[in-house]
């Protein structure tokens, strides 16, 4: 018996195999999908992670919308950061 083996199995997948890797997955995406969402940078950063892990799964069409929320996403942040440096700069000078 591994040692990361999810809970669920006693609960919610009786009868599964805990070592069947398409078990383990589903157990996983169980946990996932309950987690309670987090309003801290922790919480966002987790978000994030479990963003680029599905991303980093699909293919096709679905895989370059992912791609171009992700660089549309990171302009805004650096126009935002760009203003506020613009903004900081005029100030003191």
């Amino acid at each position: 018996m591994s040692s990361d083996r999810s809970p669920r199995f006693d609960d919610d997948l009786l009868g599964l195999d805990p070592e069947d890797p398409e078990a383990r997955a589903f157990a996983a995406h169980l946990d996932r999908m309950q987690r309670v969402p987090s309003c801290s940078v922790e919480g966002y950063i987790r978000g994030v992670g479990d963003f680029a892990e599905s991303a980093n799964r699909l293919r096709g069409p679905q895989r370059t919308a992912a791609v171009a929320v992700t660089v549309l996403l990171l302009l805004v942040a650096a126009w935002v950061i760009a203003n506020a440096a613009g903004f900081v700069v005029a100030t003191w000078v």
